[in-house]
């Protein structure tokens, strides 16, 4: 487990109080967090190529980077999360025209947009149905819904049904979630998040073993002490199949 030092933000702009990582929600800034936080941010980058223009909504936005990222090519982002804090900090961090964040429960904000991101997040809901329906109720005619979501194959355990995230209220196979998906939008694209360039070769060296090397001359902590934070969002692709292996599902819904 990490120290407590290890969990705060660090190096936040002046007057920004920085946030805790409490395993709820990935956060920038911090070293030993890298690999999920730029897990999240290649979904956010490839989502936002395609909202130049549009009029969007990021409903459990978190800190608040993805609204950043989003708004870098959106006409507008309404970032929306329930946590006050977090609220807070992302009011104060990511000020920009054209961005805005709100202070509530995603069940109850209403606003017409053009697209709804919901990233990471359904896997906390108990009631994944009825939030796929206000998802839909808050698009314009031809708007689309990015809904993403951990896949229970690569993420649980070898055997295991479910992993160990205490936060997660139900974990998803690719074909449970283009079902659930389904229920509420016509037209369903699922594609699944991958490890790529240094990720891909990281892995094909664990396949062979390499992380006994690394055990027999002590050096499995000092490398990724700097392997995981020179990770980036380029470390990672959104691509169709095998989609069972992916380690993320993205729907793109209409």
């Amino acid at each position: 487990m990490p120290a407590t030092a290890d969990l705060l933000q660090q190096h936040q702009p002046d007057g920004v109080p920085p946030l805790t990582l409490t395993g709820e929600r990935t956060l920038p800034d911090l070293p030993a967090e890298n690999y999920w936080f730029s897990r999240h941010l290649a979904a956010y980058q490839w989502i936002a190529r395609r909202c130049s223009g549009l009029e969007v909504v990021d409903l459990a936005c978190g800190e608040g980077y993805g609204c950043a990222v989003l708004a870098e090519r959106a006409a507008t982002v309404v970032g929306v999360d329930a946590n006050p804090e977090a609220h807070r900090h992302a009011r104060l961090k990511y000020r920009r025209a054209g961005v805005d964040f709100a202070c509530e429960l995603v069940e109850r904000f209403e606003a017409e947009c053009d697209a709804v991101v919901f990233l990471q997040t359904i896997e906390h809901v108990a009631a994944p149905d009825e939030m796929l329906d206000h998802l839909r109720s808050l698009l314009r005619p031809g708007g689309v819904a990015y809904v993403s979501t951990p896949n229970v194959l690569t993420l649980a355990p070898a055997g295991a049904a479910r992993s160990d995230n205490p936060w997660h209220l139900r974990e998803y196979r690719p074909d449970e979630f283009r079902a659930l998906c389904g229920q509420t939008f016509e037209h369903v694209e699922l594609l699944g998040l991958f490890h790529a360039r240094r990720l891909w070769l990281h892995d094909a060296a664990l396949a062979r073993r390499w992380d006994r090397c690394l055990d027999v001359l002590r050096l499995r902590e000092p490398f990724y002490r700097r392997f995981t934070p020179a990770l980036s969002a380029r470390d990672f692709k959104l691509r169709e199949g095998p989609i069972e292996r992916s380690l993320d599902l993205l729907a793109i819904l209409r």
